[in-house]
């Protein structure tokens, strides 16, 4: 790696962009706060005017974020809905599309990865790759070769002296010298993220100016140049984001010193979630009480805006979007007593804004949203019931993922909040488990059927041990590890873990209760055709009616037994009976959930087998020729389900035309 400064990297990827050389990475290494970031954005703004390039920019700070912002990428290269819904739910490729339409692209282009400070999320995505149409630019931490094997490495370091106090006084050119902002600058460790807040903090002081050497007493009196040293140096060892500087004080100071004390602790709180969007409707909730009087929320924020401490973005979503680094900074400078008051009430606001008992739906972004600040509520709290009530929040929310149909964001929400909760609370813990369990459920609706079956196993081996064959959760496992084992033709297992968790459930729980009634039926739709006949006729009630008897017509279950009884009828060859109750429930789910919803696909799957079995084959080929297209677009071509669904069609085609005795088979 050599050692450039500015000027030389500057030109080499002005160079770069305005040639139609292509197929090209550049990494762009260095410490926190060296200023890698403003190189890339110099070098983007160049593309966009004097390059003739289109600009794409994605933040790459964790792989959230990361899957997010190349999909938006995509999107913006032409992607359908259809191909970004498949992807977003984690059923397809989600990079392969985005190359995909990367390679594609009318338009040169270049395409920042900015804070790629995990290389592994690159490389375990495949995100990181070449392109005849454009260039790629990554910033990053990691300086070793071996994660950026084709790329053309720079270091940024810290700007000489005479271009730091350049910086400061073309910021704020009024408030001192040269040799005074040369001064500064020195201080301020020649970090150009120091520097241009200084400048901002300076140029922006309208009641009050402040000069250079106020500025310069503020530091010496705060001992900063120590504390920005010292966090420069565990930036570089320790891999995280800490850079501690006095800056983010001086302007909070500022700000108490103008009637907006509440700003700091507001600041606070944020520090306690991550650097990514985060939705204003979470500060809008009576559990911010805890630190902040709700009515003073907006002039704390008003404050923090003015100050540049923080940023308004609307993704979809009104958000408000802070700096890692500043976030990082203030965390580390919070006294230990209101950091676990703030990370308690952090951790109230997630619990108040997300659903105590999630039900299905369509894809929501707010709570997509909320996943990255659950995870880093989860890696800065130390007060265990922190810890404890932050992993409910995350195990709630990967449910709501789930019944979104948004399986991957489900699985690693999942399984990374069991991760880092564990070392905290213990592997035995039963919402580490909990957390276990949904990562099971999710890695099932994936298709992974095998890494499925291995973690509920481990799941019900320790609940088992734990809590008793007759726990809810225990029970709850057995019911998960049936569906991996149908999937896998090991049906006699399945089958008797699905009746443990049924019998078991209406002995503990009671006949009446959902789970119950759930699991009862799930049954419907496993157990084999010779015990089939002797379950629904031998029922006083049919299961349908008694659903709706005990949980409401328009109860989720209800909506499930529907189907399954139809399913159950289909079974037994009793096509008329379940033709009708077939339609309606496909209506039903397309009605509350949209025509590519799975549990929709499920039902028109069922749908079109009765009106082929009557001998509408025609409309058979219609309805699961639909099924195939989406299935592909969302769950992706080698998916289990979409496999299934193309070898039904293939099925239903050759019996065009020839219509069977009696509308039968």
């Amino acid at each position: 790696m050599v050692l450039r400064d500015r000027t030389e990297l500057m030109e080499r990827l002005r160079a770069a962009v305005a040639s139609d050389a292509f197929n090209q990475i550049y990494v762009l290494h260095g410490m926190g706060g060296c200023g890698k970031t403003a190189v890339a954005r110099a070098a983007f703004e160049f593309a966009l005017t004097e390059g003739s390039r289109t600009g794409l920019w994605v933040n790459a700070a964790d792989r959230t974020t990361l899957r997010s912002g190349m999909l938006a990428v995509a999107a913006d290269r032409g992607a359908t809905e259809g191909e970004l819904l498949a992807a977003r739910n984690g059923l397809r490729a989600s990079a392969d599309l985005v190359w995909e339409q990367l390679d594609r692209s009318a338009e040169p282009w270049l395409l920042v990865l900015d804070n790629a400070d995990d290389p592994a999320s690159l490389r375990d995505g495949s995100w990181l790759r070449t392109s005849p149409r454009g260039t790629v630019l990554v910033t990053t931490r990691q300086a070793a070769a071996r994660w950026w094997p084709h790329a053309e490495l720079h270091h940024v370091g810290v700007l000489p002296r005479d271009a730091a106090a350049q910086v400061l006084h073309d910021l704020a050119p009024e408030t001192g010298t040269m040799d005074e902002a040369a001064e500064i600058a020195d201080r301020l460790g020649r970090l150009p993220l120091a520097l241009t807040l200084a400048g901002g903090f300076l140029s922006h002081q309208v009641i009050d100016p402040w000069t250079m050497t106020r500025y310069g007493r503020h530091l010496a009196g705060h001992d900063s140049v120590d504390l920005i040293d010292r966090g420069a140096d565990a930036l570089t060892d320790s891999g995280s984001r800490h850079l501690v500087s006095q800056t983010w004080q001086l302007s909070l100071e500022a700000l108490a010193a103008q009637g907006f004390p509440e700003s700091t602790v507001l600041l606070r709180l944020m520090a306690c979630y991550g650097a990514d969007p985060l939705p204003l409707t979470l500060l809008n909730s009576p559990e911010l009480n805890g630190v902040l009087p709700r009515s003073r929320a907006e002039t704390a924020l008003r404050g923090l805006l003015d100050q540049s401490l923080t940023t308004l973005v609307d993704v979809g979503v009104r958000c408000v979007q802070t700096h890692g680094v500043l976030l990082a900074s203030v965390a580390v400078g919070t006294p230990h007593g209101e950091a676990t008051k703030s990370a308690s009430t952090a951790a109230r606001l997630l619990d108040a804004a997300v659903p105590i008992v999630p039900e299905p739906g369509p894809q929501d972004l707010r709570l997509r949203l909320l996943a990255p600040h659950v995870l880093a509520l989860l890696r800065h709290a130390t007060d265990v019931s922190v810890v404890t009530e932050a992993l409910d929040v995350a195990v709630r929310l990967a449910i709501a993922l789930h019944r979104t149909g948004d399986y991957l964001s489900a699985w690693e929400l999942a399984s990374d909040a069991a991760a880092v909760a564990q070392p905290v609370l213990g592997a035995e813990h039963r919402l580490v488990l909990s957390s276990y369990a949904r990562a099971a459920r999710a890695l099932f609706r994936l298709g992974r059927y095998e890494e499925s079956e291995a973690f509920h196993r481990r799941v019900l081996s320790d609940r088992e041990r734990l809590f008793g064959p007759d726990d809810p959760d225990t029970l709850d496992s057995y019911e998960g590890t049936s569906d991996p084992l149908f999937e896998l033709s090991r049906v006699s297992e399945g089958l008797a873990l699905l009746r443990h968790a049924a019998t078991g459930r209406q002995r503990v729980l009671g006949p009446t209760h959902p789970l119950t009634l759930g699991a009862r039926a799930l049954l419907l739709s496993r157990v084999p055709p010779s015990e089939l006949a002797a379950e629904i006729d031998g029922a006083a009630l049919p299961l349908p009616q008694e659903c709706a008897l005990e949980l409401g017509p328009d109860h989720t279950i209800t909506l499930q037994a529907r189907l399954n009884y139809a399913n159950a009828l289909n079974r037994l060859g009793r096509f008329e009976t379940a033709v009708e109750d077939a339609r309606l429930v496909v209506e039903e789910y397309r009605r509350r959930y949209g025509p590519d919803f799975p549990m929709t696909l499920a039902a028109q799957t069922l749908y079109a087998s009765i009106r082929a079995a009557l001998g509408d084959v025609d409309l058979a080929v219609e309805l699961m020729a639909t099924v195939v297209d989406s299935r592909e677009r969302i769950l992706g071509a080698q998916h289990p389900f979409t496999a299934f669904s193309r070898r039904r069609l293939d099925e239903f085609r050759p019996m065009v035309g020839h219509q069977p005795p009696d509308g039968r088979p």
